[in-house]
């Protein structure tokens, strides 16, 4: 790689980090497995930068997959640090917002790992069916299927008759694991 490729690829990853980051967290509901699959596929990316047409939707992708592997990767198999035995810190913010936001991210953890990423897919990153079944190479129905399951099991954990995020116009992810509103 020369070293404009190489600029435009720290670029990219600068741009592009915290996005990546609260996309896989977001499916698969632990920072740890997240920063795991991010550093993944950055560093196949990097391999790959100079055949890449489109590295955002490249990257947003292969980080949806990494994150579904990620989760789906027995636990005996998975690298464990001291940090896993500490306590999360609670979050002190105490606004509706937050409040909100940590309720639908409690409601998303509790889904499976494949209805998950399809409502991250279908909802937060604003994608078709159709780019949600190539994201995870699985027939457009299967897509459907979650999607509506999905939709009836965060419904009935969160006790209302639409989730969040859909009612107020399909919210967005603001920062890594933070569900905003949109107005």
């Amino acid at each position: 790689m020369n070293s404009d490729q190489e600029a435009a690829f720290q670029e990219f990853v600068t741009a592009q980090m915290d996005q990546l980051r609260g996309l896989a967290y977001l499916t698969c509901g632990d920072w740890q497995l997240a920063e795991d699959a991010v550093c993944t596929v950055l560093a196949k990316l990097y391999t790959r930068w100079k055949r890449v047409d489109r590295p955002d939707a490249y990257a947003r992708t292969m980080v949806v997959r990494a994150a579904v592997d990620e989760v789906r990767r027995p636990w005996w198999r998975r690298e464990r640090t001291a940090g896993d035995a500490l306590p999360e810190p609670p979050a002190s913010d105490g606004t509706p917002a937050v409040i909100d936001r940590l309720t639908v991210l409690d409601a998303l953890r509790t889904l499976p790992v494949h209805q998950r990423a399809v409502l991250v897919l279908r909802y937060l990153e604003g994608r078709t069916v159709q780019e949600t079944a190539e994201a995870l190479r699985c027939p457009e129905g299967t897509v459907k299927t979650h999607t509506a399951r999905g939709l009836a099991r965060l419904r009935e954990r969160l006790d209302v008759a639409e989730p969040m995020w859909h009612a107020a116009n399909q919210g967005v992810a603001a920062a890594p694991g933070h569900i905003e509103r949109a107005s």
